[in-house]
């Protein structure tokens, strides 16, 4: 017994902790050719970890049917919860497996469409992310001193049109330009969707599965053609990979070389933060997601320890409902609970702010604030 005592007290000493594991929590992840789907991955199992449970992340390299295969092995591992940031509504059959096994599951930051099969999603507040796009572009153009007889010409981008938040951040954005394109002192050079729900138009300005390279090939195809005998003054893009390429395509036309359009992004990506410093970029979007996943973790824990829903408390967030924006979490066959954490626009003036938040390495940090 004596032994034993003394075992016990000689690891406690070296830092074993004999706290007792709560079991597995699954995050599957899109992909990694967007920066921050690797670290939101890398955070969410930190978090998992901090608060006692076995973690496994996992990215599916944009393929539905990829992540589709790592949530069954998940599952055939009987998890506590699932963390799903999903590629497109293909993830259903993959829910309905985890509600079939009495497994809950979070939809990351990306809506499930299509799916009655789970309860809760949590995200950033995207429309407001679009409506800080427009705004940036109206403040930059100077919008409201603009005229008719001299407009300001503007091309547009959209995300994934497999991606429901692609949705929100454009209709949030041509909320906020709809007015000055009505009064005729912004001109839209190419196709125009006035909302997300026009399909048809949409999907000529949608970027598939948010590749960047898309991007750029369109940028190329219009400054040849719809944009050729304009100047661009402003390109709304949803974020920054998108933003970056389709700058790096404006480089390469004469117009453009000594001044650049105002163009928007997301994500505040440490290569377009430094481009944003640099006066190439004009902003980007801070969506703090080492916030968004210890959120997510916190609910996931409570999910699973049984707090009743009108009990469940999620620092930093609120939920989509008591701001009237329940239509967030409907699914297309169900509504379900969304909480909504907030985001910053970041411009030259405030660009110390994510680094300041922890966002980066130190050392990139310190590139910023040199």
């Amino acid at each position: 017994m004596k032994k034993f005592i003394l075992v016990v007290l000689m690891l406690a000493v070296a830092g074993f902790s004999f706290a007792q594991n709560k079991g597995l929590i699954g995050i599957a992840m899109p992909e990694t050719h967007v920066q921050r789907w690797i670290k939101d991955g890398e955070a969410l199992k930190a978090q998992a970890i901090k608060l006692g449970y076995t973690a496994e992340v996992n990215w599916a390299n944009a393929d539905q049917l990829i992540q589709n295969a790592i949530i069954q092995a998940y599952l055939n591992k009987k998890p506590k919860a699932l963390i799903i940031g999903n590629i497109n509504d293909g993830v259903g059959s993959a829910v309905s497996a985890a509600k079939k096994a009495r497994v809950p599951v979070l939809a990351y930051d990306r809506l499930i469409q299509n799916s009655a099969d789970y309860d809760y999603f949590i995200t950033f507040n995207n429309k407001n992310v679009g409506q800080l796009q427009g705004e940036a572009i109206v403040k930059a153009l100077n919008l409201d001193a603009a005229t008719a007889a001299a407009p300001k010409n503007i091309t547009l981008f959209a995300g994934s049109s497999t991606d429901d938040n692609a949705n929100f951040f454009y209709d949030g954005a041509i909320e906020v330009l709809t007015p000055y394109i009505d009064k005729g002192v912004l001109k839209v050079i190419g196709p125009y969707p006035k909302s997300s729900k026009e399909k048809a138009t949409f999907l000529q300005i949608a970027t598939e599965n948010w590749q960047a390279d898309i991007a750029k090939r369109r940028m190329e195809g219009l400054l040849i053609n719809d944009a050729k005998s304009v100047t661009l003054d402003a390109i709304l893009a949803p974020n920054d990979p998108i933003a970056r390429a389709v700058i790096e395509a404006c480089k390469a036309d004469a117009k453009y070389r000594t001044k650049l359009p105002v163009v928007t992004g997301q994500d505040a990506e440490f290569a377009s933060v430094m481009s944003v410093k640099n006066g190439e970029q004009y902003m980007t979007i801070f969506k703090d997601t080492n916030k968004l996943a210890e959120a997510a973790v916190i609910l996931v824990d409570q999910i699973i320890r049984g707090v009743k829903p009108a009990d469940i408390k999620v620092p930093g967030a609120v939920v989509a409902a008591d701001v009237g924006l329940a239509a967030i979490g409907d699914t297309g066959k169900k509504k379900v609970t969304v909480y909504l954490l907030q985001v910053q626009s970041i411009t030259k003036e405030n660009v110390n702010i994510p680094a300041d938040a922890g966002f980066y390495t130190d050392a990139e940090a310190a590139q910023i604030r040199r």
